[in-house]
Order: C-alpha cells, then sequence, then structure tokens
C-alpha cells in the first residue's frame, strides 16, 4: 500500500512529545494553557522527558540536582570558554553554546558515566546476594582497568565537595520515606567505604557532584544519557550568567590568560606528525 507525500512528510518527524498545529500547543497530550502557571519548569522538564507529571517529591530531588549543577565559577573550561566567547562579539547564543560544547567525556560527562557505573554496581549486588562492598570492589576493577578515574568520585578542587552532603541527604529521606528505591545511592555508598579502606592515611576521596547528582538521576529512573543531559540544561544557566555578566564589561578579545602573563616556551622539537611518521617507518 501506498503512502502519500502528505502522509509520509506528516511521519517524517513523527513525535510524542508536542503537537502543534494553528491555535493549539499541547506538550505530552496536555494544552499548554493548563501547564502555564500550575507547573513550574522542573515538572515541564520531566514531563516532556517521560511522559507525565512528576510527584512533588521527584520533583524536588531533580531540582536539587539542577541547583547543585548549576555553576563552578571560571575554573571551569566551559565557564571560561564561555566568558571569552562572549567578547568576540558573537552575541549570547553563540557564547551559551560555546561553553555547551565544552561539556564532553571529560568535563561534564562524569554524571553519565557514574549513573552507567552505578547501574553496574546495582546489578553486581542483585547477582551476589545483595553484597554491595563486594559488587562495588568488583565494578570498580572492572571500571579502573579502563581508567585510573572513577567517575563522580574525587576533586581537583575541593577536598571535600560541598555539594554532597546536602543531596545525599535529600536521598536518605527519600529512601526512607519511600519516594525511591535506595539502590543507587547503596551503590555509591559502597564506592565510598571501598575507596576509603583502599586510601587509609592518603586523601581521601569522596563523592563529588557528579556521583551525587549521579544518585539521584539513578534514583529517579532517568537512563545515563540523560543524567549528562540534564548537567548541560542545569550548567547553561551559569554559562549564560558568566557570558552576560562578561558582556557588561566592556573587554574585547578576551584571552584565556592576562595579556601581561606570556605562555612559557618549549624547546623546540618535532612536529607530532613529524614525531608519528618517524615511530611509524624508524621502528618497521
Amino acid at each position: 500500500m501506498s503512502i502519500s507525500p502528505q502522509d509520509e512528510a506528516a511521519q517524517w518527524w513523527a513525535t510524542a512529545v508536542s503537537h502543534i498545529e494553528p491555535g493549539v500547543i499541547e506538550l505530552r497530550d496536555r494544552p499548554v494553557q493548563s501547564l502555564i502557571g500550575s507547573v513550574g519548569i522542573v515538572d515541564t522538564m520531566w514531563l516532556l522527558l517521560r511522559g507525565d507529571l512528576p510527584r512533588p517529591r521527584e520533583a524536588a530531588l531533580l531540582d536539587a540536582a539542577l541547583v547543585a549543577g548549576v555553576d563552578h565559577g571560571p575554573q571551569a573550561p566551559s565557564i571560561a570558554a564561555a566568558r571569552m566567547a562572549a567578547t568576540c562579539g558573537v552575541g549570547l547564543n553563540n557564547a551559551i553554546a560555546t561553553g555547551v560544547n565544552m561539556l564532553g567525556d571529560s568535563h561534564g560527562g562524569a554524571g553519565q558515566q557514574c549513573v552507567e557505573m552505578l547501574d553496574d554496581i546495582r546489578e553486581a549486588a542483585r547477582e551476589g546476594g545483595g553484597d554491595w562492598d563486594a559488587a562495588a570492589r568488583t565494578v570498580m576493577a572492572e571500571w579502573q582497568n579502563r581508567s585510573r578515574y572513577l567517575p563522580g568520585f574525587g576533586h581537583r578542587f575541593h577536598p571535600v565537595d560541598p555539594r554532597r552532603d546536602p543531596l545525599l541527604s535529600l536521598v536518605e529521606q527519600a529512601v526512607k520515606d519511600g519516594v525511591v528505591p535506595g539502590e543507587h545511592l547503596r551503590a555509591a555508598l559502597a564506592v565510598e567505604r571501598t575507596l576509603k579502606v583502599r586510601r587509609e592515611g592518603a586523601r581521601p576521596v569522596p563523592m563529588n557532584i557528579d556521583g551525587a547528582t549521579a544518585v539521584i538521576y539513578g534514583e529517579l529512573g532517568f537512563p545515563a544519557p540523560l543524567a549528562r543531559g540534564l548537567f548541560v540544561l542545569s550548567r547553561s544557566v551559569g554559562i549564560l550568567a558568566h557570558a552576560w555578566e562578561e558582556t557588561g564589561q566592556g573587554r574585547r578579545n578576551k584571552g584565556p590568560i592576562p595579556r601581561s602573563v606570556l605562555p612559557a616556551r618549549l624547546e623546540a622539537g618535532p612536529t607530532s606528525g613529524e614525531a608519528r611518521g618517524a615511530g611509524a617507518h624508524g621502528t618497521a
């Protein structure tokens, strides 16, 4: 049975997220006019991503995670890049895009990676009869075979991330009240215990913002990739604020370091291409 060009075009971008026609705007089958003034942005984010509205305590947990990740100052590459872009005449939209596009696997992706690791620990604990510490040790070893970093733990700037305790306190209370199951929280705490034993006498490696928000996103049932997406939405607010502030300071073409500071000079050597060439041909 052939399909008409009109039907084919209609199916091209078929979506359950929204329905738009003249005089009608529906978000997940809910008229937008019924949402305006009755639900907040966090509820609306949940609605679009999940298809229904969250319970109040679920919305409160998501809101807390989004608040916690909103900014980390110009020490964060995404913030610094957005501020530099804002001095280059590109406009706020491009300054925001510059910052958001810095959020990759190393800066911004640890939340997604941590949810994946906690998912692995949860499955290992289920298979191992509920021994969370043994599950954590097994999964941590597997992850550290690929990288020495454990996503969501330790911080290059904070000895103890000040966002950890308030976020985990909210999750602990939500577990007690039956709002969330608590398995991602148990997995994350097992990682912390394992690290504490392993690093006795050394600098501790407590959970950071990526780990604490990963617990929340996991407990709320968000797939791991959405942990990164939600972090990007949260951090974009801080990126906007910094870019806007920078536009008001009157500086043009601001670089990453003050003009009075010159980069250190390295000894001349082969370019990366030349080095690769020597390696490829010289050791054959």
